[in-house]
């Protein structure tokens, strides 16, 4: 990135990190002097969260760059990027929560946690090893310099809209203090239930929140320490996205009542819109969704519910079969949809005249656009929408300015992602660089490939097939987690999918075709692929998907059929497991890092509870699918060389669930190695582990599938 500080120049050899096995991957061999090392293949910047402010021309975005993880700014017209903070070790402190005041003069961040977790992801992080652990803290910065402020400790922050104030939560009550750091924070309000969702009012004269108290969540407003908490309407039900009118005399909210019936993966959570008297907290009903699957609140993905110009109402739903943005008029009944089309909408943001909209999506000129991001605008007036992004490339997290400047992140299949801003003239102006030397022009292009798996499902992936070295080649099926992502024919957006797409270009370089699969449960490719009836705990289909990839590729000619190995985390370790579990015939390696190895442990026992069934002979029934979907549950059947890789402190998959396969492998003499990595976490907050498991990923592979 433009002027990068000396600190971030290449360090030497002060860190070991298992060196022989690192070494080995890192300095190429001789047949591969001239394939990029996977240390250098991973040497870029990562921004994330770009954020506009809503008053002034200034923007704000998180980079990490070996673990060191930063603030940078930028401030138009010329938007030349600016590193606000300086943390230089790689010291796993994950930054989250990005926010800019509305009048761009004060940032404000969040350090420590794991915000991408499944649970605990406001303790601290510890990864690495020290004897005292860091904090969580809320953190201001003012946009013009200086040294930033710990605000104190904390998280869920919200800036007032002078940005003078921040609230947030500490220790179950809401904390407010002067983004100054003049005075410490004060206690503003407590109640029972997880405090969350913290929104100032337009005026700054009241905070909505959400109160989670487990059977229902209520939404409050406070106004001053005199004044008692208002409740907006309680009901028996869930009430979430509290959304000020831009008046603030409204408050629009989402309400789902809770879910009946067993709860497996994906089960009708009907919801409806509400629109409540800010002053009084009496409020109606705007509209209701239907009572199938595909009516069912988005969740996981990032939504668009917000108040639009005339008092318009904008929200993401998949009730056509797609996720598409709609729009409910006053007085109507019925959302208008406003982008239409096979293709899935995943981030959007209103302009400043609340007018129209600016979202990303899978669609385009090309018919590969399905397995790329680009940006179009749509009207609430009415038209179709225009395309402001095309090409072979893919573009998100779009960032609207006053001045109505677009600003966006953006990648291609050789180049990882950066700062963009869109041109006058529709082109892309690159706001930052990459590391001097980085060996763009030593990746590939993978190509995007279909197939059909053995009960007639359609699957989708990228293949990534060497060219510079002759073939047959070995393979690997690269099977991503979520499960609810798609891999791109592009860089990623997400940092941990990011990463695995550098290994996915290392193992190409080094002679070993990649399939990355996009298999069933992922969205993308419309609702019924995204939610299929006898997925995950309910059946396990989706595997199928990864066998008819493993057989896809023992059809080619450029392949070699008996060494075709298997790699994922998370869910796609899980997918691996069963992988090497069920067709070691098919799978000659695996390597599973942090998967899921049995649906039926304690942590998932709710699922069979007999209360959610007809009977306990029901309930017995659907323990006894989820326990045929596990891999535990067919271990006698792995034969072939498997990796098994977690970090200890892993708040997304227990490791509880890696004890458990490995016990059972050890019993049986099935061959497997271990790689524990202490304290970190799910997604290897700590560069230094990241490039641990990176090379003990690659080499376990290659060693197993080259001469």
């Amino acid at each position: 990135m433009s002027g990068r500080p000396d600190m971030w120049g290449r360090p030497g050899t002060t860190w070991v990190v298992g060196a022989l096995l690192v070494l080995s991957l890192l300095a190429p061999a001789a047949a591969h002097a001239q394939a990029p090392t996977l240390e250098q293949i991973r040497d870029y910047d990562f921004p994330s969260a770009l954020v506009a402010a809503g008053d002034a021309e200034r923007v704000a975005w998180l980079s990490a760059h070996r673990g060191r993880r930063n603030v940078w700014v930028a401030e138009g017209p010329a938007f030349v990027p600016r590193r606000l903070t300086a943390h230089a070790e790689d010291d796993g402190q994950e930054l989250s929560g990005l926010q800019l005041s509305r009048d761009g003069s004060t940032v404000i961040y969040v350090r420590g946690g794991e915000h991408t977790s499944n649970w605990g992801r406001s303790e601290p992080v510890n990864s690495s090893s020290l004897p005292t652990a860091p904090g969580v803290d809320v953190w201001a910065a003012p946009f013009a310099g200086g040294a930033p402020r710990r605000i104190g400790a904390g998280d869920g922050a919200a800036v007032s809209p002078d940005g003078r104030r921040v609230a947030f939560v500490h220790a179950g009550k809401v904390q407010l203090a002067p983004t100054d750091g003049r005075q410490p924070p004060e206690a503003l309000l407590e109640t029972a239930g997880d405090i969350g969702a913290l929104t100032w009012s337009p005026q700054g004269d009241g905070l909505a929140f959400t109160v989670d108290r487990g059977t229902h969540t209520l939404i409050g407003v406070f106004r001053d320490a005199a004044t008692p908490i208002l409740w907006i309407a309680p009901e028996v039900a869930h009430d979430s996205l509290p959304r000020w009118s831009p008046d603030g005399r409204q408050l629009l909210f989402a309400r789902r009542q809770g879910a009946d019936g067993p709860p497996r993966r994906f089960v009708p959570q009907p919801w409806s819109i509400w629109v409540a008297d800010a002053a009084t907290g009496e409020a109606q009903q705007r509209w209701a969704s239907g009572e199938h699957l595909r009516d069912s609140l988005p969740g996981g993905l990032p939504a668009l519910f917000d108040w639009a110009a005339d008092g318009r109402i904008v929200f993401l739903s998949y009730r056509d079969g797609w996720m598409h943005l709609y729009a409910l008029a006053p007085g109507s009944g019925t959302p208008a949809l406003l982008t239409p089309g096979a293709f899935q909408v995943e981030q959007a943001v209103l302009s400043g005249d609340r007018r129209s909209i600016v979202y990303s999506a899978n669609t385009g000129d090309d018919a590969d656009d399905i397995d790329r991001r680009h940006l179009f605008r749509v009207s609430l007036d009415g038209g179709a929408p225009d395309t402001m992004t095309r090409g072979a490339g893919s573009e998100w997290s779009p960032a609207l300015t006053p001045a109505g400047a677009l600003l966006f992140l953006s990648a291609t299949a050789q180049r990882p992602p950066l700062p963009t801003q869109l041109a006058s003239d529709g082109g892309h102006r690159l706001l930052a660089e990459l590391p001097s030397g980085y060996p763009v022009e030593q990746l590939m292009v993978p190509q995007r490939v279909e197939f059909t798996a053995e009960d007639g499902q359609r699957v989708y992936g990228q293949l990534f097939v060497p060219t510079r070295l002759g073939g047959p080649h070995p393979a690997v099926v690269y099977a991503h987690g979520g499960p609810q992502r798609q891999m791109l024919l592009t860089w990623h957006y997400g940092g941990y999918y990011a990463n695995a797409y550098a290994i996915n270009q290392y193992l190409a370089s080094q002679g070993i075709a990649v399939l990355a699969v996009n298999y069933r449960l992922g969205p993308f490719y419309g609702h019924d692929v995204h939610f299929p009836p006898d997925a995950g705990v309910a059946g396990g289909a989706e595997y199928r998907d990864i066998r008819a990839a493993g057989r896809f590729l023992q059809q080619r000619a450029d392949i070699d059929a008996a060494r075709i190995g298997v790699y994922g985390g998370s869910y796609g370790g899980y997918l691996t497991a069963m992988a090497l579990a069920h067709d070691s015939d098919l799978f000659a390696v695996g390597v599973d890092v942090h998967g899921v190895h049995d649906w039926t442990a304690s942590e998932y026992a709710a699922a069979f509870d007999v209360r959610h069934y007809a009977d306990a002979d029901a309930a017995e029934r659907a323990r006894d699918i989820a326990w045929r979907a596990s891999p535990a549950s067919a271990v006698e059947g792995w034969r072939s060389p498997g990796l098994l890789i977690h970090g200890d402190d892993d708040r997304n998959v227990r490791f509880s669930q890696t004890v458990d396969m490995v016990h059972r492998l050890r019993a049986l003499g099935a061959p497997h190695e271990t790689l524990v990595v202490v304290d970190d976490t799910h997604h290897m907050l700590r560069y230094a582990n990241e490039l641990r498991v990176n090379a003990a990923i690659a080499a376990f592979l290659q060693r197993h599938l080259q001469d």
